[in-house]
């Protein structure tokens, strides 16, 4: 069972209470990161950050590439040790229990990275050996998997020939042969179609609902708002914010969004009404709570030639905190 490692905080028991300065109880996280920093010679990677993953939920890390934010994803994972802070993983130092750590978690990495001398139940039944699980629990444990997944038709079939969907689906299904308490996802869905992302977020779901804590990064906001309980926005190796996708939302851009033509004219109508908005690129956007009251105003006194209302999203978050500049 999920949480086998943790149990004080998995099943709700605790040793002991720990207070606030204001009285009040707190549960301490699954993962818990303060000052945690990252350097590679003189570049620093991860700067001061602190956050904490509460039991069940799925936390999402988001940011431009170069964020800090895989790098912070290394370090829970045991893979890069932090340079100064704290950070704990089911209540153990990464630095002085790796192995312990590393035994309940599940990994789906960015890239794909299965064995290709190996068939679908043959990549999850050597990966479950690796875990010393018995070669009958190990067998059951690939084709359950399989099932959950939806691949149990590709049972026998090689790597080379599965799309790239599901070999994602594959890899996620690998990540859960040693029932890990902790999930750690970068970039779940990427390269998919509509379809096999869809399948791929109700899997996630399922194992939220079923108790495994989930950590992830995704370029993709619409999947961060769709799957995330909590997440960080970063930038520069720093935290910027820190909420529910919806909060961070109705914080930052507002219920709506207008958008109009970037010309001379509307720059200059929307001055003069004092408006306040934002270029993005070949069109301005006006945050607002009511879209069609601005609308109106625009098309009346602006005299645009196209008028677009839609409701703020994630995407004008991250937009708006971390600049529309490529990063490569």
């Amino acid at each position: 069972m999920p949480g086998s490692v943790f149990p004080d905080l998995l099943s709700g028991k605790r040793r002991g209470r720990v207070l606030s300065d204001q009285g009040r109880e707190v549960i301490p996280g699954i993962i818990e990161a303060k000052d945690l920093k990252k350097t590679f010679g003189s570049t620093i990677a991860v700067d001061g950050i602190a956050f904490s993953v509460q039991v069940g939920e799925v936390f999402g890390f988001l940011g431009p590439n170069g964020a800090g934010k895989t790098t912070t994803m290394k370090m829970i994972a045991c893979v890069s040790p932090k340079n100064s802070g704290t950070l704990t993983v089911l209540g153990m130092d990464p630095d002085t229990a790796p192995a312990a750590i590393k035994a309940r978690l599940g990994i789906v990495p960015q890239e794909t990275n299965l064995d290709p001398d190996f068939t679908c139940f043959g990549n999850l039944y050597t990966y479950a050996r690796y875990f010393d699980i018995p070669e009958k629990a190990a067998a059951e444990k690939a084709e359950e998997l399989l099932r959950f997944v939806q691949l149990e038709e590709k049972r026998d079939v090689a790597i080379e020939k599965l799309s790239g969907g599901m070999k994602r689906r594959l890899i996620l299904a690998r990540a859960l042969v040693n029932n890990p308490d902790i999930l750690i996802l970068d970039e779940p869905t990427i390269g998919l179609d509509p379809q096999a992302r869809h399948l791929i977020w109700e899997k996630l779901r399922a194992l939220q609902a079923s108790g495994n804590t989930i950590v992830l990064t995704t370029h993709y906001l619409d999947e961060a708002a769709r799957l995330c309980d909590r997440l960080v926005i970063m930038d520069n190796g720093r935290i910027l914010v820190e909420g529910t996708p919806a909060d961070l939302v109705r914080e930052h851009a507002g219920h709506e969004i207008v958008e109009v033509e970037n010309s001379t004219a509307v720059v200059s109508c929307l001055q003069e009404l004092h408006v306040d908005y934002e270029v993005a690129g070949d069109m301005i956007q006006v945050a607002t709570e009511s879209s069609r009251d601005i609308a109106r105003i625009l098309l009346d006194r602006c005299s645009p030639g196209k008028v677009i209302t839609r409701p703020a999203t994630l995407e004008d978050v991250f937009l708006k905190l971390t600049g529309r500049k490529l990063r490569e």
